[in-house]
C-alpha cells in the first residue's frame, strides 16, 4: 500500500498548560518533544509557539527561534508553522513569524468559524495561569476569523511569494468548497494536502459517516489531485486515524489535538502518540513515510529554502 505521512501537532493554542504536565511550553520542551516525535516516525511537525513566562500562545519571532534551530539540528522532519496561532490574534500577528521564517509548510484554516472550547471546563478545576479559565469560559463567544480576503492574503504571501505549501485545515464540508474556489482562481495548485479536522465544537463531529462524506466530497471537487489526512480532536483521535489509514489517507496526532493516550490516561509525550499511531497504521500494511518521502509526495521546496 501507499506511504502514509504522520503529522505531529506538538503544542498549540487549543489546550492550556495546566491540563497536562506533559504539554510542552518552553522552547527546550517544544524542541525536545518535537525531535522525539520525529524519531518516533512523524515526518511533519506542526508547530505553534508559546510564551514560557505565562504559557499563552505567542506569535513572537523570538519565541519561534527559541526552538526551531534546535529542531533543525536534531532531526530532518518537515516544519509546518501555524498561520492560525490563536483565535484572539490578528492576522498580522499570526503571520509575523511565518513571513520571516519561510517554512516549507504552513497550516491554513479554510474559513471563519465558532471555536467553542468551554466544554473543557468540566475536566479541570485547578489552573496554572490566571488567564486559562476565563479564556475557556468566554469561548462561548469566540470566533476564529479567516475570511476569503484573509485566506487570499495567506496564499499570496506564504505560498506565491515564499514558496510554502499548505496543510489546508477543513473543519467542515463548506471549507472544501472554499478550497475549490481558490483553486479555480489559480491561487492553489496540486498536489493539495487536505487535513480533515474533526471533533471541534463549531466544526464537523468526529464520526465515521462524516469522514466518508468529507472524502466523497473532496473526490468530486479535486479528483486525483489531492491527498488527505485526518485529525480528530479528543477521544476519537486514534479511532479516526485508524479509519483514515484504512481509507488510504494520512494521519495527524499530537498533544495539541488530544492530551490522552487512552481513556483517562494522559499521554506522557508526543512521541508516545506517534508510536501508537505508527503501530496502528503499520497493522494495515501501510509504510510510514520519511521526511524526504513526504517532501516528494507534497512537492515541498526543501529545507535549504527556509529562513531558519
Amino acid at each position: 500500500m501507499s506511504k502514509i505521512i504522520i503529522t505531529c501537532a506538538v503544542t498549540g493554542s487549543i489546550h492550556t498548560p495546566s491540563m497536562s504536565p506533559h504539554l510542552p511550553v518552553t522552547a527546550e520542551q517544544i524542541a525536545e518533544q518535537a525531535i522525539g516525535a520525529a524519531k518516533a516516525g512523524a515526518a511533519i511537525l506542526h508547530l505553534h509557539a508559546r510564551d514560557p513566562a505565562n504559557g499563552r500562545p505567542s506569535s513572537s519571532l523570538d519565541h519561534y527561534m527559541g526552538f526551531l534551530p534546535a529542531i533543525g539540528a536534531g532531526c530532518d522532519a518537515v516544519v509546518n508553522l501555524t498561520t492560525g496561532g490563536s483565535a484572539v490574534m490578528s492576522l498580522e500577528e499570526r503571520l509575523a513569524a511565518p513571513l520571516k521564517l519561510r517554512p516549507e509548510m504552513c497550516s491554513l484554516n479554510m474559513g471563519t468559524m465558532n471555536f467553542a472550547l468551554y466544554p473543557m471546563l468540566g475536566k479541570r478545576t485547578v489552573w496554572l495561569h490566571d488567564w486559562e479559565e476565563p479564556f475557556l469560559r468566554n469561548s462561548d463567544d469566540l470566533v476564529f476569523k479567516n475570511t476569503p480576503r484573509d485566506i487570499e492574503g495567506v496564499l499570496r504571501q506564504m505560498g506565491q511569494e515564499r514558496g510554502a505549501r499548505f496543510e489546508f485545515e477543513c473543519y467542515d464540508v463548506g471549507h472544501l468548497y472554499m478550497l475549490r474556489h481558490f483553486a479555480d482562481r489559480g491561487l492553489v495548485d496540486g498536489p493539495i494536502f487536505i487535513q480533515f479536522v474533526m471533533g471541534v465544537l463549531g466544526g464537523i463531529a468526529a464520526e465515521p459517516e462524516h469522514l466518508d462524506h468529507l472524502k466523497a466530497t473532496a473526490d468530486r471537487l479535486f479528483g486525483d489531485d489531492y491527498a488527505f489526512s485526518v485529525l480528530a480532536a479528543g477521544r476519537q483521535q486514534m479511532a479516526m486515524a485508524e479509519k483514515s489509514a484504512a481509507m488510504g489517507g494520512h494521519v495527524r496526532v499530537g498533544l495539541e489535538d488530544n492530551l490522552y493516550i487512552s481513556k483517562g490516561v494522559l499521554a506522557r509525550s508526543n512521541a508516545e502518540q506517534v508510536e501508537t499511531v505508527r503501530a496502528l497504521v503499520e497493522g494495515f500494511g501501510r509504510t510510514v513515510a520519511t521526511p524526504d518521502e513526504a517532501r516528494d509526495l507534497l512537492g515541498l521546496k526543501g529545507v535549504g529554502a527556509v529562513g531558519f
